[in-house]
């Protein structure tokens, strides 16, 4: 059975290379009304989130601002990925039918405009879990069609009539994490993820969305100080626009636990910079970048919900 990993007592960190975080890394200690509420009601209906599973250190501003980013489908993942906290297991717990009608009615309680539904893999599950993502997505537009809605899918084992249920449920943005650059993929991701797969799965969904009346934008995210070079992202980046992504978001990797990847650089705040004009370079319609930035970041979403109300071009 998968036991939560534990955080890293300050003995510890000294003995890891780059541990010690530089000053510009400082995460805020949860707190707050918000936080309080939102943790007490996702407790009382039995809801997880990312932001607490994956450690987020931006949990303390989101949800002090009444956002959160609702994990579906329980809180062990069925893949072992050597940057992740998430708990695993072969066989995770059965998929809770109440769930998408729960998250729903908690996201139509907190009047979230913007919502970021993700899930652990379920490689279990026939259909990867996207009927059940599908389903909860359908649950929030019939409860309030104007949120916006975003969904950080995995990669579905590559199988495209899954990447096509969530496409079909009316989702707003197809997110999917890229991770990391292909030279590193084998060392940081699970043996069953992949560079090229990541890649196909947003270029079909890309692809699937052409064919709706309502635009689909697709987004991605790139974690940085796992050991890649310049020239490393500057063929990601490339790799992610050829597939027609919107979107990116660059954030620097930090250690879990002792288990997890060291870190092998922490990026200033200039190079994140440099980063972000880089991107743009390449077409991106929205580039987030700096050392707390995550998959979900308010200011990307942010971006998007402005694109999507017309408030900016989004061409």
């Amino acid at each position: 059975m998968a036991t939560e990993e534990r955080p890293l007592k300050p003995s510890e960190a000294e003995k890891i290379p780059n541990s010690r975080k530089p000053d510009w890394i400082k995460v805020r200690a949860p707190g707050g009304e918000n936080y309080t509420k939102i943790k007490s009601m996702l407790r009382e209906w039995g809801l997880h989130t990312v932001c607490e599973e994956a450690r987020c250190p931006n949990i303390a501003e989101c949800w002090n601002t009444g956002t959160a980013t609702f994990m579906l489908g329980s809180d062990i993942c069925t893949r072992a990925c050597r940057f992740c906290a998430v708990k695993t297991a072969r066989r995770p717990p059965p998929l809770n039918p109440d769930e998408p009608i729960r998250v729903a009615e908690s996201i139509a309680k907190l009047k979230l405009k913007y919502v970021v539904l993700t899930s652990v893999d379920r490689d279990d599950l026939e259909d990867g879990m996207s009927g059940h993502f599908a389903q909860t997505i359908r649950e929030i537009k019939q409860r309030n069609p104007e949120t916006i809605v975003e969904a950080l899918v995995p990669d579905f084992q590559g199988q495209f009539k899954d990447v096509n249920t969530i496409v079909d449920s009316g989702v707003d943005v197809y997110a999917h994490n890229i991770e990391t650059v292909m030279r590193l993929q084998n060392r940081v991701r699970d043996p069953r993820a992949g560079y090229s797969q990541s890649l196909a799965t947003l270029e079909k969904a890309k692809e699937l969305g052409g064919n709706r009346s309502k635009t689909l934008y697709t987004k991605s995210s790139i974690m940085l100080g796992l050991g890649e070079t310049s020239e490393d992202l500057n063929q990601t980046y490339d790799d992610l626009r050829s597939v027609g992504v919107n979107v990116l978001t660059l954030g620097q990797y930090l250690r879990p636990t002792l288990k997890h990847l060291p870190v092998e650089k922490f990026y200033t705040k200039a190079e994140f910079e440099t980063e972000k004009l880089r991107a743009l370079a390449k077409g991106f319609m929205y580039v987030a970048s700096g050392p707390m930035v995550r998959s979900s970041y308010k200011a990307a979403e942010f971006f998007i919900e402005s694109v999507i109300k017309g408030d900016v071009n989004g061409t």
